[in-house]
């Protein structure tokens, strides 16, 4: 049941991401803005102004939902009050397009990847840079952070993935392998264990501490684009451009069921915070929610 319908961007949405509590939530839109708004009303709360191309990354610093931030093709990241609108800090210093960004769980870091190849790590306080990651030879698409906050994954168009140490900026890990682009990377609740999907096809299961391809999940007949783990980590969820999602045990590699309905490719999957239920959403302009039991 569609709850309500939110009409207010003038130019099409890239991307959107709920609070902790799911009370607001933020679109980023091609028309340069990112606006909060309120979930039970759909009222627009905030329209943050002030970038010079398109908002492509966006979201809150959970679970505190105090500050927003917004990565944008104008090569900057800007910091937000959450409740005012007014901008704290304007990122700078990458060389190309912002494409995808996190805050630590602490709320204190942010991290920023970009076609520029590299990822760069800044102060939220401050508003200044900690670090660039350097290594990779492609575009950056794919970044996020374990529980503790003191690791950082990328995944990149060059094939790999990196594993990263936080305080020092430091590469501790490349997980080759992949035969074609990653298109999406998560660690587990643990931290122990990572998931990578790729347009090769498949998706791999590493061991983090080690660095080693624990397992490779088949079955896809085209691109993988998005891939999950539930909350314990025990199972995860590909989508891919073949129309369906594929649930996995991710100890076992087994898979366990195939989401079978979408019309087109499905671009974004996700588990619910209890592993209970999965949902999709496909370019065929529907989102599907499954039972994941």
């Amino acid at each position: 049941r569609v709850c309500d319908h939110l009409r207010a961007h003038i130019l099409p949405l890239t991307n959107c991401a709920f609070n902790k509590s799911g009370d607001r939530f933020i679109t980023g839109s091609y028309d340069r803005t990112c606006k909060v708004w309120n979930t039970m009303t759909g009222e627009e709360m905030l329209t943050l102004e002030g970038h010079k191309n398109v908002v492509y990354a966006i979201a809150f610093n959970n679970p505190f939902g105090d500050k927003i931030v917004t990565g944008s093709f104008d090569k900057t990241a800007k910091l937000w009050n959450a409740e005012t609108g007014e901008l704290l800090h304007t990122l700078r210093g990458h060389a190309t397009e912002i494409v995808c960004l996190s805050f630590d769980p602490h709320g204190a870091i942010v991290a920023t990847g970009s076609m520029d190849s590299t990822a760069k790590l800044w102060d939220v306080e401050r508003g200044v840079e900690l670090c660039t990651l350097i290594g990779h030879t492609a575009e950056i698409v794919s970044l996020n952070f374990n529980t503790e906050g003191d690791r950082c994954l990328t995944g990149s168009f060059d094939h790999t993935t990196k594993i990263w140490d936080v305080p020092t900026g430091r590469c501790l890990h490349t997980l080759s392998g992949h035969r074609g682009e990653i298109s999406s990377t998560q660690f587990d609740f643990s931290g122990e264990l990572c998931i990578t999907g790729s347009i090769d096809r498949t998706c791999k299961v590493w061991n983090t501490m080690t660095g080693q391809c624990v397992n490779t999940l088949r079955g896809h007949n085209d691109e993988i684009l998005d891939v999950a783990f539930s909350c314990t980590g025990a199972r995860l969820v590909t989508a891919s451009a073949d129309g369906t999602a594929r649930v996995y045990n991710t100890m076992t590699g087994a898979c366990q069921a195939i989401l079978i309905g979408h019309e087109g490719e499905i671009s974004k999957v996700a588990f619910n915070p209890q592993g209970t239920k999965i949902i999709t959403a496909s370019s065929d302009r529907t989102c599907r929610i499954w039972d994941a039991q």
